[in-house]
């Protein structure tokens, strides 16, 4: 199984893309990854490794350029963490079978472009940080971790929208975090493949897309930072998502042929 040069840079161009636009809002675009390869490749377990190593890769250098810019406390940020890790290991050794993951993505993926959308069109709206309850953080640690895990994505995309929603902090400040909680799980989640022995890469071709998904990354996490409002760019992603998990659910879950 491989990919034709014509097939490889076509997907590297759209990658690049990708991760542009997830980054700026903090994300690192494991869930649009997903849902292209599974239009040329057929493995499975390839699919959902190469989705999980873009992801780290993307907001590995996000990570580091928001902690340059004094926006990654890791401190604040471990309440989050220190349940989100086992869990997104747990989920992501679980063996689920095809037509089920797909279709646990794609409805995750529907609910969040439509909390994102919620959010973003709220965010006008603030009036500042809001206090919450202190056992809040493990809570959403815990299971959006492991939701994560099962679907094979960090889980920021999920994470933020509730966040935004509940006025933790300012936008920067939860994408800040949404890229720290999806580098972490991303690990763990790549940790559960190898333990349960699906965790399989397609070589050479995986290296063109880390490549691609770095360059994209660093340039979307870069305009994300110096934005005042990313506003725009959250609807796009938006829009992107609830496209994807559409595709993914009628295509991969329910097998029914209708958007292409």
């Amino acid at each position: 199984m491989s990919l034709a040069f014509s097939e490889l840079a076509f997907v590297m161009v759209l990658f690049f893309t990708i991760a542009l636009l997830y980054a700026s809002v903090g994300f690192g675009g494991g869930s649009s990854y997903l849902a292209l390869l599974t239009l040329f490749l057929s493995s499975f377990f390839v699919i959902r490794s190469t989705a999980l190593v873009c992801n780290l890769f993307v907001v590995g250098g996000s990570c580091f350029l928001f902690y340059k810019n004094g926006l990654l406390d890791v401190k604040r940020f471990m309440p989050f963490i220190v349940t989100s890790i086992p869990m997104a290991f747990l989920g992501a050794s679980f063996r689920l079978g095809e037509h089920v993951f797909f279709i646990l993505l794609g409805s995750s993926l529907i609910c969040a472009a439509i909390a994102l959308t919620i959010q973003t069109l709220r965010l006008g709206k603030r009036l500042g940080p809001k206090k919450y309850p202190r056992g809040l953080p493990y809570a959403l640690g815990l299971a959006i971790g492991f939701l994560s895990g099962l679907v094979g994505i960090g889980g920021g995309i999920f994470l933020a929208p509730v966040l935004n929603q509940l006025k933790w902090d300012t936008p920067k400040t939860i994408a800040a975090l949404a890229s720290f909680f999806i580098l972490v799980n991303s690990i763990s989640g790549i940790s559960g493949l190898w333990f349960s022995g699906t965790f399989e890469l397609l070589w050479p071709e995986s290296i063109g897309l880390l490549v691609s998904v770095v360059l994209g990354g660093q340039l979307g996490i870069r305009l994300g930072i110096k934005k005042i409002s990313g506003n725009g760019i959250r609807l796009i992603t938006a829009a992107l998502v609830f496209f994807v998990g559409v595709r993914v659910l009628l295509n991969n879950g329910l097998e029914l042929r209708i958007i292409t």
